[in-house]
């Protein structure tokens, strides 16, 4: 019965140690909190990465099409003896990819 009456009289205090705890707990491990912000940063870091990639190949491409559109007959001759496997009998092809 002492414990009981000794709570109901320190419900104030009682209140807030749980709610202290309460927020604790989210700040460090909730959906908000700082270990979701950590992994959060690491997934833009690498989206930043991979997009820093793909504007790279993006602009290669463009020049690429480029090259095709302008009729740019070394690349053109570059091209088609890269797809079709071609070359005189005097001719070596070396691939170097």
């Amino acid at each position: 019965m002492r414990l009981i009456e000794s709570l109901k009289k320190k419900k104030f205090v009682l209140f807030n140690i749980f709610f202290t705890l309460y927020i604790g707990i989210n700040l460090i491990g909730g959906e908000r909190g700082l270990i979701s912000y950590f992994d959060k940063k690491s997934i833009h870091k690498d989206l930043v990465k991979k997009e820093k990639n793909l504007k790279i190949k993006l602009e290669e491409l463009e020049h690429k099409i480029s090259l095709v559109k302008n009729n740019d007959i070394d690349y053109l001759d570059m091209l088609y003896r890269e797809k079709f496997r071609y070359g005189t009998k005097e001719e070596i092809i070396i691939k170097l990819r």
